[in-house]
């Protein structure tokens, strides 16, 4: 039910990032240890895209955010992401986080190939832009509890 689900929000959403180039990262271990873009992402951004319900995160993930009513129960909540995470391990989970639970249902979104069941309009675009991931980096890499 919850997969099902899932498809739907995501099918929901407007757009996907602007149809660029993925730029290259390497895994080491569970981390993404380096920025996609090469400098700091904007928190304040970030924030605002993780509370946007076309990003999909509150649907799923609940935390400090007193002002948005229904948030999800169905994933980790982000409240002290930072303290769990470090900022590489939350990177990977944005861009990939099938590389740290294959069976899991959080969208890759910063991945393109290998994916299943992708709509037309998705095809070949990841769901967050390099710039969007980092400004996601920042805003949970300080939520410390």
């Amino acid at each position: 039910m919850s997969r099902a689900w899932l498809a739907a929000a995501l099918f929901a959403l407007p757009c996907a990032a602007n149809a660029q180039e993925l730029r290259p990262y390497v895994v080491t271990g569970d981390a993404v240890p380096n920025s996609l873009t090469g400098v700091p992402g904007d928190a304040a951004r970030g924030r605002a895209l993780l509370l946007n319900r076309t990003s999909t995160c509150i649907l799923c993930h609940n935390g400090p955010f007193p002002e948005e009513k229904f948030q999800g129960d169905l994933a980790p909540s982000l409240a002290g992401a930072g303290s769990r995470w470090s900022e590489g391990q939350l990177r990977l989970r944005l861009v990939d986080a099938s590389r740290i639970n294959a069976a899991t249902i959080m969208p890759s979104y910063y991945r393109v190939e290998g994916l299943d069941r992708v709509g037309a309009a998705w095809r070949g675009k990841p769901i967050l832009s390099a710039e969007q991931i980092e400004d996601m980096v920042a805003y949970l890499v300080g939520l410390r509890e």
